[in-house]
């Protein structure tokens, strides 16, 4: 009781002291006497009180006008009000205006002790009751805040199938199919409303959970939207059944979205890394003009595709674009293959040939491999650069033709010009502009967009109902060196897809050798000290806001969350809420 304070107001000084001993005596601690009500609301002003016992009659005023100061200043305090001339009026006028209790003249000892007793426990109840409801309050908000933040569709619905309440992924999706607001599921056309009212139906009954499974929804748009649905009982906090919650998650394939404004997908080329976008700037402006290219690359990062991009790029893109595998064919074959021959110029030669030259006239001519050519065909092939003509095998007469030349090549040419392998002039005839593609570990943020691009591919391809792909399997294909690269990594995609049986695609789906490549290469890189993962590399934050360095781990893991959410050194439900507050799902 020492900290408790009673502010007592009355004109009578021998009441306020009598009431002062009595209250200290019994062991209150701090107790404050005003002998007007100019004194009391100064005190007031100045001090919190627990409690406040003031006459009703004071001296140029009325108690009741403290009264209502206190009421509308919004001071928490109960006020037990004293009068010397007790009646039914001022007695109603004092309740009126809050007080907590009425009594009168005199006050002996016990009663005041005994009311200034219930006028503490009850005010001291009526505190513990707000903190409740506050606590409560609070409460309610965090599980609206979760309920409405939740990217899963949630809808609860009573016994009569009316929909009780649904959260905004819920409302968005049923206004996809409906349009107006449906207030019970029988409402709800489609296969979504149909499955979701065979799973309530089945919980109301049984009161049972209706365990997770997968329903094809049409969407407006005519795509599918591929829904796992989930239904459970209703209950109170008595454990009383009130209906069914159905909580359905839209498990839809599709490739992880591309930040910053970056392209995430060209010609064919799927990638957002750095070193793509600009292989795509280049392609763009190398493509409008009409000169010779060569490709760089190792095996399977996409040189033919390139080859098709540039051609679709450039003012020929409406005339053919022929392709000649150089490594495919022997020397003389090549020769005839790409130059044509006539009719009797060797044996075997029963028909005039036109060649590959002449069917790229006015279109674009695609050499694969040039590094494997003889000597012999490199001399033939750089005077057809020099002058746009050639001869076919057995002719005499040259031809001339309109064609651009792109060359590709997975060998370093500067060292064949070195060793003296490869023409030096031909070299720089054919390198007017050069492109070098990546190999794919060097641009591992692009590796799970390759993925799900695949893993649709094949879904769809093998008739298989893969939903998605699970963290452990993501990750080991992102740690895996890939010296096949994008070839490569189509050829096991491909392979996973077949064996796998279920809705996701596992680990246990990939390659032995693979999976235990990515394992040394993961504890390898964890041995190094301050080096970083290769999937997720070293995160180095180059952004001001909170929103900035979410993007910027998005970008960098390829839209990876799992892997996001470990560069920001967050859990990834954390870096979903900052998603959804971002608005950037």
């Amino acid at each position: 009781m020492e900290d408790v304070h009673i502010l007592i107001v009355d004109d009578e000084e021998s009441i306020r002291v009598t009431f002062e001993m009595f209250l200290k005596r019994e062991g209150y601690g701090k107790v404050t006497t005003a002998a007007t009500i100019e004194e009391a609301l100064v005190a007031i002003n100045e001090e919190h009180f627990d409690l406040i016992i003031s006459d009703i009659v004071l001296e140029g005023a009325c108690g009741t006008d403290l009264l209502k100061y206190i009421q509308q200043t919004g001071v928490q305090c109960p006020v037990v009000m004293i009068t010397g001339f007790p009646n039914l009026n001022s007695a109603a006028e004092a309740v009126r205006y809050g007080a907590f209790e009425y009594i009168s003249k005199p006050v002996n000892k016990e009663t005041l002790l005994r009311i200034v007793r219930q006028a503490l426990k009850h005010w001291q109840l009526a505190k513990e009751k707000q903190e409740l409801q506050r606590e409560n309050e609070k409460f309610r908000r965090y599980l609206e805040v979760i309920f409405s933040s939740v990217s899963d569709a949630i809808i609860t619905v009573d016994e009569a199938m009316r929909i009780i309440q649904v959260n905004d992924t819920a409302r968005t999706w049923m206004a996809e199919v409906h349009g107006d607001e449906v207030t019970d599921l029988q409402s709800l056309p489609g296969e979504m409303g149909m499955a979701c009212l065979q799973d309530a139906s089945r919980v109301i009954k049984e009161g049972q959970v209706v365990r997770e499974h997968q329903v094809e929804c049409r969407k407006a748009d005519g795509t599918i939207r591929m829904i796992s649905l989930t239904a459970a009982p209703l209950k109170d906090a008595v454990e009383e059944f009130n209906g069914a919650v159905i909580v359905a998650r839209d498990i839809s394939l599709g490739l992880p979205e591309s930040h910053g404004g970056l392209r995430s997908r060209f010609h064919g080329f799927i990638g957002i890394s750095p070193q793509m976008q600009e292989v795509y700037r280049l392609i763009e402006n190398v493509g409008k003009v009409d000169t010779s290219v060569l490709i760089t690359g190792e095996s399977g990062t996409g040189k033919e595709l390139a080859a098709e991009a540039l051609h679709a790029e450039s003012w020929r893109c409406d005339r053919p674009l022929v392709k000649v595998d150089c490594a495919a064919m022997a020397e003389d074959l090549l020769e005839s293959e790409l130059f044509g021959h006539r009719k009797g110029a060797f044996t075997g030669a029963d028909r005039n040939r036109p060649g590959r030259l002449l069917q790229a006239d006015h279109g674009t001519l695609f050499l694969d491999e040039i590094g494997d050519i003889s000597s012999r065909m490199q001399l033939r092939l750089l005077r057809f650069l020099q002058e746009q003509t050639f001869t076919p095998v057995g002719q005499d007469t040259p031809l001339q033709v309109d064609v651009r030349v792109i060359a590709a090549t997975n060998v370093d040419l500067r060292e064949k010009v070195r060793q003296g392998l490869f023409r030096e002039d031909l070299y720089y005839r054919l390198k007017v502009v050069e492109i070098m593609l990546p190999p794919l570990r060097e641009r591992r943020q692009c590796i799970p967009l390759l993925v799900h691009h695949f893993l649709a591919l094949f879904r769809e391809k093998l008739g298989r109902r893969i939903h998605t792909i699970s963290d452990q399997a993501l990750d080991a294909l992102t740690r895996y060196p890939w010296p096949g690269n994008v070839r490569e990594l189509r050829h096991v995609m491909e392979r996973a897809c077949i064996l796998c049986t279920g809705s996701t695609l596992r680990r246990e789906n990939l390659p032995v050798d693979l999976v235990g490549i990515s394992e040394k290469t993961s504890s390898d890189t964890l041995r190094q000290p301050g080096s970083a993962t290769p999937s997720s590399q070293q995160f180095v934050p180059a952004a001001a806001t909170d929103q900035e360095m979410v993007q910027q781990a998005l970008l960098q893991s390829g839209g990876n969350k799992s892997l996001a959410a470990k560069l920001l050194h967050i859990d990834r439900s954390t870096l979903y809420r900052k998603m959804k507050r971002y608005r950037l799902v």
